[in-house]
């Protein structure tokens, strides 16, 4: 069985607000790695979108940045898996529905992906610890203070202890963060 993995990009002050981060090449080929070695892309709609929006084109596009069209690329080729009840069709390549409890298709979609999920959408992702169902949590922290939301981990209950697998810093002054649940 593999390991749910939420993983994001968050500020100092916990925004999780994809406009605030600092997309460098660098975090750029340490996400492109953290995905490399998942089996799997778990989104909630609203992400979804916005990577749907943005990341296909960069796939086709000669003048992107190497860095970016890397990632691109590699999240086209992956499969995407997307909870959502009020859109049914997702024409982006290798991009599937998930229906149901959401317990139960969060856990045949661990069965069936040894190699694990990445989960990046911060409601989601909230709403999966809540049903107890992530298992690491890789994070990377931007030096900023963006002094809004949407903030990790709002209202998330119980609290919950985590073990550091792993800790890099960038050269940009990023930090990423690798915890298992104890």
């Amino acid at each position: 069985m593999g390991l749910l993995t939420f993983a994001l990009n968050v500020t100092l002050d916990g925004c999780c607000d994809h406009r605030e981060g600092i997309a460098d090449d660098e975090m750029l080929r340490y996400w492109t790695r953290v995905m490399d070695g998942a089996g799997a892309m778990l989104f909630g709609r609203v992400t979804y979108e916005l990577m749907e929006e943005a990341w296909p084109q960069v796939a086709r596009d000669p003048k992107a940045r190497p860095a970016d069209r890397t990632w691109a690329r590699k999240l086209e080729a992956k499969p995407k898996y997307v909870v959502s009840t009020t859109r049914r069709d997702f024409p982006w390549s290798n991009t599937h529905l998930v229906e149901g409890d959401l317990t139960r298709a969060v856990k045949a979609l661990k069965k069936a992906t040894p190699r694990g999920i990445l989960v990046g959408s911060p409601q989601l992702s909230a709403a999966l610890q809540r049903l107890d169902l992530v298992d690491e949590y890789r994070l990377v922290v931007h030096p900023v203070v963006a002094g809004h939301g949407p903030y990790l981990f709002t209202g998330l209950q119980p609290s919950l202890r985590l073990k550091l697998v792993a800790a890099r810093r960038l050269k940009s002054g990023i930090v990423t963060l690798h915890y298992r649940r104890r």
